[in-house]
């Protein structure tokens, strides 16, 4: 058998296009898995009852509001569900915590008979919130894929230490040894 040019026995070196997806541990990649599937059902919550979680937070007003954000969290779910890297779309779940957050806010003025309500809902998107910067900051601190990894290239060779054309009849004089042949009884009947 022929060596390669680099002293090996296989194939060529061929490095393959860097890789700038993270690893992040198992845990963490059902966690982000999980808030995906949470965003979907979110927004689609959000997008069929937004009047009355408007009315259920005492603003009316914010019907349309919530129908918009209703939308942004489902496009968040698709892009992390659909998605080989989450990490920009879980941090885009982040930012909505804060607009959502934003938005409630108000619903805690003292006018508002609904205010209890207010901050159920302030203390769930704080949960929300917790566990989106977590998996975030856990998908960001994950480690790179190695940006260039090195496969043998087998698709030049051919089994065979020379070209065909090189080893072409080197053994038309080759007599082979009896034994090889077979037993006496088995061999092909010859007249002399």
């Amino acid at each position: 058998m022929s060596r390669d040019s680099d002293g090996s026995y296989g194939g060529t070196l061929r490095r393959i296009a860097p890789d700038s997806r993270r690893r992040p541990d198992p845990a963490t990649e059902g966690l982000a898995r999980g808030l995906g599937w949470f965003s979907l059902g979110l927004g689609a919550a959000e997008i069929a009852g937004g009047a009355a979680i408007a009315r259920w937070l005492g603003k009316p007003e914010l019907t349309p509001v919530i129908h918009a954000y209703g939308l942004r969290e489902i496009v968040t779910g698709v892009g992390i569900l659909g998605s080989e890297d989450a990490t920009p779309w879980i941090w885009g779940r982040v930012g909505g915590d804060a607009v959502d957050i934003a938005t409630v806010l108000p619903a805690l003025e003292e006018t508002n008979p609904r205010r209890g309500n207010a901050m159920i809902a302030l203390m769930a998107l704080a949960g929300a919130t917790a566990l989106d910067v977590v998996c975030a900051h856990n998908l960001s601190q994950a480690p790179l894929r190695p940006t260039q990894r090195v496969r043998r290239d087998y698709g030049n060779r051919s089994g065979f230490p020379e070209p065909p054309e090189a080893m072409r009849g080197r053994a038309s004089d080759f007599t082979p040894p009896l034994d090889i042949v077979g037993p006496q009884a088995m061999r092909a009947w010859t007249s002399a």
